[in-house]
């Protein structure tokens, strides 16, 4: 199947935010990239912010389709504790230089501020328990997904990947974080 145009812009975002960061997206470098005019860009994105809600997007929609393929379904028809446990792995496996750093420059003023990250994220692994709560299962998972999105931020703020090795074994004991006796409530 051929990529359409503006998955090849999205692609070369991808690639120079990999190589260089996101304050390096500009028209001219994903245009270079792409191997496309600045005006065959400015078509599909009239803005750099539409440029960088695109790439948000883009990003987003791989990160959600890469924990439907490891789980094999969709969130809406997985229990809770699948949910979690299937965003703590892909989380914790999967997550390039790219989305690192782009997650983590998201913050400045610059980016859209909303985000299309965050229904995912509500919907793979709920915001934390309520202030009162007692549910430890509710805590256990919240630890886990700190841990996850914890072994993210260690990533981007560390040159180079942590060894394979190191890597499984800490997304296994993440993983394991999340007990199937103590399911969260769906």
């Amino acid at each position: 199947m051929r990529t359409s145009k503006r998955e090849r812009i999205l692609d070369a975002a991808v690639s120079v935010i990999n190589r260089d960061g996101v304050r390096a997206v500009t028209f001219e470098s994903v245009a270079a990239e792409a191997q496309l005019t600045r005006g065959g860009l400015l078509y599909h994105f009239p803005s750099r912010e539409a440029l960088l809600r695109g790439i948000d997007e883009h990003l987003v929609q791989s990160w959600e389709a890469s924990m439907e393929a490891l789980l094999g379904k969709s969130a809406g028809e997985a229990t809770a504790l699948e949910r979690y446990q299937t965003f703590v792995r892909v989380s914790a496996q999967s997550a390039t230089r790219a989305e690192l750093m782009f997650m983590l420059d998201s913050v400045d003023p610059e980016f859209p501020s909303d985000r299309p990250w965050a229904p995912v994220v509500q919907r793979w692994a709920p915001s934390p328990p309520a202030a009162g709560s007692d549910d430890p299962a509710a805590l256990d998972n919240f630890v886990a997904r700190l841990a996850a999105d914890g072994l993210w931020i260690y990533e981007a703020m560390y040159e180079g990947q942590l060894d394979e090795n190191v890597r499984a074994q800490l997304t296994e004991r993440i993983g394991g974080l999340l007990s199937p006796e103590q399911s969260p409530k769906d």
